[in-house]
């Protein structure tokens, strides 16, 4: 191996094991911030439900938080959000209008239904009529569209990819200031448990199952792949200094 093949080699593998350390301990940051995610979710899911916040202020400080919002679902006025299912079927998660007795509007996702079940004359017993109440976990919507890769909401199929509140109020004909008697649509939407799914369908996406934190092995791998790299190159130095030790 020549001077300059030995010392491009050097280089390359100081700046593998520079990466692979760096994306290690990031991993391990990761793995800090995911245990204290967990943690919050879960104090939040043990928590007693509360009132549903009244400002935006206040929601961000109740993200997964439970609350009980009380008022008479919308089910003309349902949405459907694209989504798979828990064993993979393709469907739709369905997002109901909640009209409060102060006449604001809450966004409730009320969970997942098959294709076949999107029209609602299918799945007559899952619209309960009259007042309710609607246990389940605080969310927040993105401030825009989530990736690139998302396709773009559809308001006029009524086929949506991600939340986008203000325009999904305004598809649904429940806009405030438009709609009588709706005085304002709520700055978040509401992840409903089972008990607001009568009849099975939809199917509640509020889960006790934890976070998955993988982000201990990820970090061990990425170690393993700088010490690799570091083992590499002392063998192959060792080889280099043998092999002149052999033609000297």
């Amino acid at each position: 191996m020549t001077n300059l093949r030995r010392r491009v080699f050097a280089l390359f593998t100081i700046a593998t094991v520079l990466f692979c350390t760096a994306v290690g301990a990031w991993q391990l940051h990761r793995l800090e911030w995911k245990r204290g995610l967990i943690a919050e979710r879960a104090a939040a899911a043990a928590a007693s439900p509360i009132a549903p916040p009244q400002t935006l202020a206040e929601a961000r400080l109740l993200e997964f938080r439970r609350v009980v919002a009380e008022g008479v679902f919308l089910h003309d006025r349902e949405l459907f959000l694209n989504a798979s299912g828990p064993n993979g079927g393709a469907g739709f998660d369905v997002l109901t209008p909640l009209r409060e007795t102060g006449g604001r509007i809450v966004f409730v996702n009320r969970g997942f239904v098959l294709t076949a079940l999107r029209d609602r004359a299918k799945r007559p017993s899952s619209q309960p009529a009259g007042a309710v109440q609607v246990t389940g976990r605080l969310r927040l919507p993105p401030d825009k569209k989530p990736g690139w890769f998302l396709p773009d909401n559809n308001p006029e199929r009524n086929y949506w990819f991600w939340i986008d509140l203000p325009a999904m109020a305004a598809a649904a004909g429940v806009a405030a200031g438009v709609t009588p008697g709706v005085s304002e649509v709520a700055p978040f939407h509401i992840e409903a448990d089972t008990a607001a799914t009568p009849g099975g369908w939809p199917r509640s996406r509020v889960t006790s199952q934890p976070l998955s934190n993988d982000h201990l092995q990820y970090a061990i791998t990425w170690f393993s792949f700088a010490g690799a790299a570091l083992i590499i190159f002392v063998l192959s130095q060792r080889q280099t200094k043998a092999a002149k030790r052999d033609l000297g």
